[in-house]
């Protein structure tokens, strides 16, 4: 039977609860925290409940999401990353079907977390990661578009730099800077020592963001000429925000297809079978 409360309890509680969404606190909605719907004589709802957690798009508790994570673009290779790397992982959300885990790697606490396509969604969550939080070290697992002779399809690049054509960067500096979004140099050193010691081979430089997936505009002729390895569409905001922030980021990404040979790989291999980027982050993450 539906439990009645007071109409001045009833009240006060939503009172609760709307000072609460004017900060911006997200609520978890479940059958635990959402009472039975039940009326009073005045027909307003008499048992209604809510328990902060989390933030609009990722609905973990603080202390949930460790300081080391591991950001993939694809929320299915987020969770291939948890189920065939982590040890004992827990999923902390799928707001949005973007899908988040905790686990173990070597005994060190690790996340992976889904954060979609582009700078301005992958904005969203490393915003929340860190400042909501507590994320310290963040490495970008993702796929790109090989664009250099040098480089070939499934190669593994770390992103030295991350050159856009975004607006971004822009908002932020106004027309007369042009920031350089970079790596942290103490996360690049350890990627490529431990890139040795995996007996891998990887390529290091520079890759451009873009906004447009579709962008047959892009000089990609001047852009290899000019050292550019290739092309994706999240780095450059990641390593913004890590300036921003002060916090420590690296892309370590594969080429799941290039623009001179127009090769390219399938969406199971995207999700499964780049292996190599994900063994190289965790094990710096694991040594930083």
């Amino acid at each position: 039977m539906a439990k009645l409360i007071s109409r001045r309890s009833f009240l006060k509680g939503m009172s609760a609860i709307g000072a609460s969404l004017a900060t911006g606190t997200f609520f978890d909605l479940n059958e635990n925290v959402i009472a039975e719907a039940a009326t009073n004589s005045d027909g307003i709802p008499a048992y209604i409940t809510a328990v902060p957690k989390g933030t609009p798009h990722i609905s973990a508790a603080k202390g949930e999401i460790a300081e080391r994570i591991l950001l993939s673009g694809d929320p299915l290779r987020a969770k291939f990353i948890a189920e065939n790397f982590l040890e004992n992982p827990k999923q902390y959300t799928s707001v949005r079907n973007i899908f988040g885990y905790t686990g173990t790697y070597k005994g060190v606490p690790i996340s992976v977390q889904g954060t979609g396509m582009g700078m301005p969604s992958i904005s969203i969550y490393v915003h929340e990661l860190i400042n909501e939080y507590g994320v310290k070290k963040l490495f970008r697992v993702g796929t790109c578009g090989g664009m250099h002779q040098n480089v070939k399809l499934r190669d593994v690049i770390i992103a030295q730099g991350a050159s856009t054509d975004s607006g971004m960067v822009r908002n932020i500096f106004g027309s007369s800077i042009n920031f350089a979004p970079l790596a942290d140099y103490e996360l690049l050193s350890k990627a490529v020592e431990n890139t040795k010691k995996l007996g891998l081979n990887t390529k290091v430089g520079n890759i451009i963001t873009v906004d447009r997936f579709y962008d047959k505009e892009i000089d990609s002729e001047k852009l290899r000429s000019y050292g550019i390895l290739a092309v994706e569409m999240e780095t450059a905001a990641l390593y913004l925000l890590a300036a921003q922030f002060q916090v420590q980021a690296l892309a370590i990404l594969t080429v799941s297809d290039h623009l001179l040979t127009h090769e390219s790989t399938n969406a199971e291999e995207r999700q499964t079978s780049f292996n190599d980027m994900v063994k190289i982050a965790l094990e710096t993450a694991v040594d930083v």
